[in-house]
């Protein structure tokens, strides 16, 4: 894999990304334009269920780089997305238990980086995202990554709810973080697991939590109330990794 141009600006550019079929993560639009190439463009993204704003001429000068926008400006995928089924697949080929992280409103790219750089060191299939309220593989995550991205196949879902009731039929258990849970160490995490982080502020979605078969707890002994989203899926993921070294 390979970076691309993060930002595409121009509607002819931002119409023949999304022809070469280019992964477009949000697209942003001038409000009230309604003309052919406009009309060209959102059809196109909406049948690749792209996020699309439409938003006014000073906001689209705030994120343009080029000061040629034309009304238009997308947000492409630094790196391309995998499928859920690469991942299973990956762990199919490795003969391991699938060990799979889920990140639920996860918007600092800081955050994604440091997260897929962990879940790589410590043996996860891979990762999968929400489209949205979620950052996106920005060329600031691959950095952050520190290179494994380049190793780590990482999906992007409409629903996180609905994905994880589809691996729990393919066999996986899965465990969010959330500091009213059991304690991690009372958990059995070993066998084919799913394991749900939050945003530093809201945590892990009712909804999502509530499809979860374990919420664990990480002690903590400080003064804050939580722990940076990357450093508390560090801290699970490994405990995941001694529990399976322990079989």
């Amino acid at each position: 894999m390979r970076y691309e141009e993060y930002t595409i600006e121009g509607r002819n550019a931002v119409l023949e990304a999304i022809r070469a079929g280019k992964t477009i993560d949000k697209l942003f639009i001038l409000s009230n334009s309604q003309d052919g190439p406009i009309r060209t463009i959102t059809d196109k993204a909406k049948k690749m269920d792209t996020i699309i704003s439409f938003v006014s001429k000073e906001r689209l000068d705030q994120l343009s780089k080029t000061g040629k926008h034309q009304g238009v400006i997308a947000f492409a995928a630094a790196y391309e997305y995998a499928e859920v089924e690469d991942i299973l697949a990956s762990a199919h080929e490795k003969n391991e238990a699938p060990f799979i992280i889920l990140l639920d409103s996860i918007e600092d790219p800081h955050n994604l980086g440091a997260i897929i750089r962990t879940a790589h060191q410590a043996g996860a299939h891979g990762i999968i995202i929400p489209k949205r309220r979620a950052v996106g593989l920005t060329a600031t995550v691959a950095r952050t990554s520190a290179g494994a991205i380049n190793y780590l196949p990482v999906a992007k879902v409409t629903n996180l709810s609905v994905t994880i009731e589809e691996l729990k039929k393919q066999g996986l258990w899965f465990v969010c973080a959330d500091m009213d849970g059991e304690m991690m160490y009372d958990l059995d995490l070993r066998g084919p697991i799913g394991l749900v982080i939050g945003s530093e502020g809201e945590g892990v979605g009712r909804l999502i939590k509530e499809k979860c078969d374990f919420i664990a707890k990480i002690p903590m002994y400080g003064q804050v109330d939580s722990l940076n989203a990357s450093v508390a899926a560090g801290i699970l993921a490994y405990e995941i990794v001694r529990q399976r070294l322990s079989n």
